[in-house]
């Protein structure tokens, strides 16, 4: 018999993905505090029936995934067959937010700015000189439901389309083609169920050698430099704040998100995308804007933990 927390740690996966989520892992394993949790650990590519046959003697989840088959609603709706409670959304508001031509959708209806897009089917469906006609050049290509940059480039040529297509279709059945916007990246994270709070602004600064904010310049040592809070005028911060909230709320989402945006040279934001399951290495940037909010590491695992019991 034990008073401790009896948490199944699920991480690892069939993804893309699959190695940053066993790297986050770690880093959650060494933050949460043994003499209040007793853990378990679980691989969706290998131990489901294990993980079935042991949810009885559980009290939480906390699901390190991302990418298909874990991050879009697949994993909540097993943890949910099992009555199983965990931290973050739901089926709905994870599968919404996975699917960026979705997500894109509400954002629009609820009011958010977004760059003009188009959604393909099939690399033939539309030709690449339609596809610069509509949406000018250059060009973002990334598959729908994907994360971590995965598949994603920037077009600046014809020819550039035609790789950019093959590459993101080889990744997803479905692709995304949307106006580039220049300026700088900043991210949004919010945290809460039904009391929201909005954590500092971080803003992202890839290194010079890479396009964009890509799968390497991600997860490579001094692939990016991440600011927080974020160094931006007392408006905008304001705005992209209160942004974060209204995407996350838009999206049925619950315990955390984080909203990716654009500042261009205007001063006008635009949101990219809503992770429903952010990185959760102690640097990471929602750990990042968490810590500038208060909360280290292990208080915000505990708080989220908290919040997978309370919606319970």
């Amino acid at each position: 018999m034990t008073d401790k927390i009896r948490l199944a740690l699920i991480a690892g996966g069939r993804s893309g993905e699959r190695d940053v989520s066993l790297k986050g892992a770690e880093g959650v394993l060494a933050a949460l505090d043994p003499a209040r949790y007793q853990i378990s650990q679980y691989d969706p590519a290998t131990d489901l029936v294990r993980l079935a046959a042991d949810a009885r003697d559980l009290d939480v989840a906390f699901i390190l995934l991302h990418g298909p088959l874990g991050e879009d609603g697949t994993m909540q709706g097993f943890l949910d067959l099992l009555d199983l409670p965990y931290q973050g959304s739901g089926v709905l508001g994870s599968a919404l937010a996975m699917d960026k031509h979705l997500a894109k959708t509400i954002y629009r209806t609820a009011g958010l700015p977004v760059a003009n897009w188009l959604t393909l089917k099939s690399p033939d469906e539309k030709p690449a000189e339609e596809i610069i006609e509509q949406l000018g050049l250059p060009i973002v290509i990334k598959p729908v439901s994907q994360g971590s940059s995965l598949g994603m480039s920037i077009a600046r040529s014809l020819e550039d389309v035609d790789k950019g297509l093959a590459r993101a279709f080889a990744v997803d059945q479905q692709v995304m083609v949307e106006e580039f916007i220049k300026g700088r990246e900043i991210t949004a994270g919010v945290l809460g169920n039904s009391e929201l709070t909005a954590l500092p602004l971080v803003e992202i600064i890839p290194d010079e050698k890479y396009d964009f904010f890509d799968y390497d310049a991600k997860y490579e040592e001094e692939g990016a430099t991440e600011i927080c809070p974020a160094p931006v005028d007392r408006e905008t911060e304001t705005i992209a704040r209160r942004y974060g909230v209204m995407a996350h709320q838009a999206l049925q989402l619950r315990g955390y998100s984080r909203t990716d945006m654009i500042i261009d040279r205007q001063n006008q934001l635009y949101l990219i995308e809503t992770n429903t399951i952010p990185g959760m290495t102690p640097t990471s940037l929602f750990p990042q804007a968490a810590e500038t909010h208060g909360l280290s590491f292990s208080a915000l695992l505990d708080q989220l933990i908290d919040l997978a019991l309370e919606k319970n």
